[in-house]
């Protein structure tokens, strides 16, 4: 295990950032999406599970995991020009380095190539 916990920036935080900088709350992803699905902070254990249907911020929780790592990915995933402001929200705790060669696989992934 290397990473113990992620969190993901609350509504507030994501709410003061768009008031702050004069955003039209509608397109600025990855904003308000994983705190509409109420999701803050994930503490990981030997095998972590992110349960739920299409659409309900699987993929963008772990890209935002894998970027703010700085974890490879081999299809691309959506990025606006929020993401980096957004990942500058999010706080990790780590045990120890992560491999460089450390990969994320998700669905697209698989099935991109298939």
């Amino acid at each position: 295990m290397y990473l113990t916990y992620f969190r993901f920036p609350s509504e507030d935080q994501e709410l003061d950032y768009i008031w702050d900088n004069n955003l039209n709350d509608i397109n600025v992803y990855p904003f308000k999406v994983l705190s509409a699905c109420n999701l803050g902070k994930v503490t990981f254990e030997p095998i972590t599970i992110f349960p739920g249907g299409n659409g309900t911020g699987k993929s963008t929780a772990l890209n935002a995991i894998a970027e703010k790592l700085n974890i490879n990915r081999d299809s691309v995933f959506n990025k606006s020009k929020f993401y980096t402001n957004y990942l500058k929200m999010c706080e990790i705790h780590i045990l120890t380095s992560i491999p460089g060669n450390s990969r994320i696989v998700t669905s697209d992934d698989v099935f991109d190539y298939m």
